[in-house]
């Protein structure tokens, strides 16, 4: 399995991976109730747009993708990859089976895990692998006999990255709030610093390096040309604000064009 870039523009080069989390598409729907908007009906515009893959983020409390969402979105992806993220540690409840029961339910390309509480609004830290290393090594093991590309959610300079490979992992996710933030005050270069050792580290170890959480089409530009060897960014806030003004095929192909840049 490769664990860089695997896609390549029409020059052949590879380039970074755009993974389009509809999340926002589901909080719209279920905030008026109903079917729309339908964030399947989002992920096949963002796939013929030309994203290389499509994100979903389904919480125990299902407050935006839904249970049966995943497996709907699933079953429209053709060649694009799917990437599911989730707390590996949540158990199940009501409807909700569980992550890795939904993992082997559909099979996605890539599992991306999260340490995220049922009390948080949105992904904001990275596992602490001193305490969580010994509970996550059977759950890597398991998904990866589900042939799944197996993601860990990391802060920048704040885990153990060699520890992520002991585990079998494949890839880290850089949380990248920090470095959005200091982007957002025009005081970003310690920040994307560590982004960049933090990646250099991981690609020591054979690791494959994503990055995601409040990139936009402002801050990306910097982090691509910081870590050419970027391999995916899956962006969702951001990339749905934008398209509410510019519709989201435009800004799909927006996104890629930052990304095919050198």
């Amino acid at each position: 399995m490769l664990l860089y870039c695997t896609h390549s523009d029409r020059q052949g080069r590879t380039m970074t991976a755009l993974s389009v989390n509809v999340n926002k598409i589901a909080v719209l729907r279920n905030s008026r109730g109903g079917t729309l908007p339908d964030p399947v009906v989002a992920a096949r515009v963002a796939i013929e747009a030309g994203c290389h893959g499509i994100t979903v983020h389904p919480r125990p409390d299902q407050r935006h993708i839904r249970v049966d969402d995943v497996a709907r979105i699933g079953a429209v992806l053709g060649h694009v990859e799917y990437n599911l993220e989730g707390n590996p540690f949540a158990p199940a409840r009501g409807t909700y089976p569980g992550f890795l029961e939904l993992v082997r339910a559909v099979r996605p390309a890539q599992a991306t895990l999260v340490p995220d509480s049922d009390a948080q609004i949105t992904s904001d830290h990275g596992f602490d692998l001193d305490r969580d290393a010994a509970r996550l090594a059977p759950l890597v093991r398991e998904l990866k006999a589900l042939d799944c590309r197996v993601s860990l959610f990391v802060d920048a300079e704040g885990a153990a990255i060699e520890r992520v490979a002991e585990l079998g992992a494949d890839r880290i996710e850089i949380y990248t709030g920090p470095y959005a933030e200091a982007f957002a005050c025009g005081d970003h270069g310690r920040a994307l610093d560590a982004c960049v050792r933090t990646a250099e580290r991981a690609r020591a170890c054979g690791l494959g390096v994503n990055a995601g959480h409040d990139l936009d089409q402002h801050n990306l530009p910097a982090l691509k040309r910081a870590i050419p060897f970027l391999a995916e960014v899956s962006i969702g806030h951001a990339l749905i604000g934008d398209a509410l003004y510019d519709g989201l095929a435009p800004t799909v192909r927006n996104y890629l064009a930052i990304l095919a840049t050198p």
